[in-house]
């Protein structure tokens, strides 16, 4: 995360955007009332929003957390092509 200051971001827009969108950076731009924005790339906002989207839901968020902890605790299971195919027509 990178801060800039409203005037310098003004006179070096086209720098911050590059910035952004190029390497992926979000941008705090910070103003002297203390109502400070932010600048990322439309992927990036995407992602968020598809993120926050996610784990709105209750149910949801829980299925991906317990997914995250069987990852983290190697409580998984290998399945082959076949096993898969054989479970969507259980």
């Amino acid at each position: 995360m990178l801060a800039v200051n409203y005037s310098t971001l003004r006179s070096q827009l086209k720098a911050y955007c590059d910035h952004a969108t190029d390497d992926a950076e979000t941008i705090v731009i910070t103003r002297k009332n203390e109502k400070n924005l932010v600048m990322m790339s439309m992927d990036a906002y995407n992602n968020l929003m598809e993120n926050v989207f996610l784990m709105q839901n209750a149910a949801n968020r829980q299925h991906i957390l317990n997914g995250i902890h069987e990852l983290e605790t190697a409580a998984t299971v290998t399945k082959n092509s076949a096993e898969m195919e054989k479970l969507l027509h259980e």
